[in-house]
């Protein structure tokens, strides 16, 4: 029998009971939420940066903020190319300059990246080492009441099975496969508790921990490494002092003082190219070689240098870095006096022929300062394209150039560039009767009279070579711990991390039930069969006399 409900009603069919929505919308009040405040704020700030998820994000994004770095030239490798680019570029390299690309590794964006990677791994490889300290101290994880619903799971009955033997003979051949064992007494049974494998976690440490042993290094090194940039003509020598470097560039906590002392003299450059007559071959460069004499600490000995050979001395490394002509040009004054001579250092254009630029200056020349201007060909031609050199090497070496006489600008107190001259306020040579520039083709050995009685001579070629000199105390501590990180990822991959349990319940009348399962922290597709493997073995072992009573199940199918 149901009992209904009273209810009133309006003619209208309404119910007129009270109407309850308002009265509990009126008890019901507004969610609010706590703030935070200024310490939780803070706290949960910090633990979203020590997260293994942000120092990942930040890591791929130090790799993002590289790529400018091998994209466009840095000042502090090759300062030269770096003013080519922003003249070439205009407005655009400018922008670039201001958002420093062209100094990269040095930028604030590219710091702050790499200082917010070292605190999030700091902050996230601590707490995780005093962890897995931790668990290398305590004792392997309890025996789980079911071990039917692990992996691989074996129950065998063993009726001739001395459980204390069983559980002895468990306990030394898990040992003896590298796990950590520990014996546990619960109520009806007796069980060994076996792990291995926190080597991985070990391996993953060391991992980040060389991750950030790389960051300070790299970060040292910026801060006391130095580089610099030399050119060396042939018979010529360098002596390691600042005032001896073409460019120089070190870290905020170099210290002069720390120049390593020696000096070297470059006896020979030789070079080779390809002869094959084919256009994609012909004039390729095959090899570059640099004979050097070295005096270190009153150390005397001679190296050659080739390209990724370098030459190591109290720490510093030289590097072969590029090579060029330098032809012997004399410039001899009206009144026969030597106003400019000596090798002359050319800069490559660039071309298959080193086809090279050539600038003498002669603020002494009389009676205007003179300035000589063309090209230095190896193979001179003339052609409609203009004087070019055919192929690189001095097979037939010619000096072509014009000659032009004015102010050079040198008395302005501002620095020049040794290479360049400003044509503005220069006036060229004509030749007589002509209002065309007197343009100059000497061969080696060639000597020439200028329409103002002055003599231009091309007596003969000695090659330069140009090097890097570059020193940085912590590059041989970063190779260490790259390494280390490797190793640490190789075991951190390799390493499987596991657990295996051995139960055994002594049964009524004699003899005991063994039980074995295992379980895997990441995929480890033989762990089943091992456990199977490790019961058949130690039921073999045990059971050698076991009648037909004794069985040998699969995972999960009870006796």
């Amino acid at each position: 029998m149901t009992r209904k409900r009273k209810t009133d009603t309006t003619p209208e069919g309404e119910s007129a009971g009270p109407d309850r929505s308002d009265s509990w919308s009126s008890k019901q009040e507004p969610v609010s939420v706590p703030s935070l405040g200024l310490r939780g704020t803070l706290l949960f700030l910090w633990r979203q940066l020590t997260s293994m998820q942000t120092a990942l994000v930040l890591l791929m994004l130090l790799a993002v903020a590289a790529v400018p770095g091998s994209l466009y030239p840095q000042r502090s490798v090759n300062p030269t190319l770096t003013e080519q680019f922003l003249e070439e570029n205009g407005k655009w390299g400018e922008i670039l300059d201001t958002l420093g690309f062209f100094d990269v590794f040095s930028s604030p964006w590219f710091s702050a990246i790499y200082l917010l990677l070292f605190i999030s791994l700091i902050g996230c490889i601590i707490p995780r080492v005093l962890v897995h300290l931790r668990q290398l101290r305590s004792r392997p994880p309890r025996t789980p009441s079911r071990l039917d619903r692990f992996v691989g799971h074996t129950r065998i009955e063993l009726p001739a099975a001395d459980p204390e033997e069983l559980l002895g003979a468990a306990r030394k051949r898990l040992r003896r496969s590298r796990y950590r064992t520990d014996l546990r007494e619960e109520k009806r049974s007796s069980s060994v508790s076996a792990e291995r494998g926190l080597l991985r976690e070990t391996g993953n440490l060391l991992f980040h921990i060389a991750l950030v042993g790389v960051l300070i290094c790299v970060a040292g090194g910026q801060l006391t490494a130095y580089r610099g940039q030399i050119t060396v003509i042939e018979g010529d020598g360098f002596s390691n002092s600042l005032t001896q470097y073409d460019s120089f560039d070190s870290g905020a906590w170099f210290d002069s003082s720390s120049l390593p002392d020696f000096r070297f003299t470059l006896d020979d450059f030789r070079a080779t190219y390809d002869t094959t007559q084919t256009e994609e071959n012909f004039g390729k460069p095959l090899s570059f070689e640099a004979d050097v004499s070295v005096d270190a600490d009153g150390d005397q000995f001679s190296q050659t240098l080739q390209v990724n050979k370098p030459l190591h001395v109290d720490g510093s490394s030289m590097y072969l870095l590029g090579n060029g002509y330098a032809p012997e040009i004399t410039l001899t004054d009206p009144e026969g006096n030597v106003v400019a001579s000596g090798p002359l250092i050319t800069v490559p254009l660039g071309d298959t022929g080193y086809t090279s630029q050539l600038v003498l200056k002669a603020p002494d020349a009389s009676p205007e300062q003179t300035a000589v201007v063309g090209y230095f060909l190896p193979t001179g031609t003339i052609d409609d394209t203009g004087p070019h050199s055919s192929y690189p090497d001095l097979v037939d070496p010619q000096v072509v150039a014009t000659v032009y006489q004015g102010d050079l600008g040198l008395d302005s107190g501002v620095p020049q560039n040794a290479y360049e001259v400003d044509l503005s306020t220069l006036t060229p040579l004509t030749a007589e009767g002509s209002d065309d520039p007197l343009l100059l083709r000497l061969y080696q050995g060639d000597s020439t009279t200028l329409p103002d009685g002055s003599t231009l001579s091309f007596d003969g070629v000695k090659r330069y070579a140009a090097f890097d000199v570059a020193h940085d105390p912590f590059e041989r501590w970063v190779l260490i711990f790259a390494l280390t990180a490797v190793a640490g990822l190789i075991l951190s991959l390799f390493v499987p991390r596991r657990r295996v349990w051995v139960r055994v319940t002594p049964r009524e009348g004699g003899g005991a039930v063994l039980e074995v399962a295992g379980l895997a922290r990441s995929d480890d597709p033989s762990l089943a069969d091992d456990v199977r493997a490790l019961a058949r073995t130690l039921g073999t072992e045990q059971d050698r006399g076991a009648g037909p009573g004794s069985t040998n199940s699969p995972e999960g199918e009870a006796q």
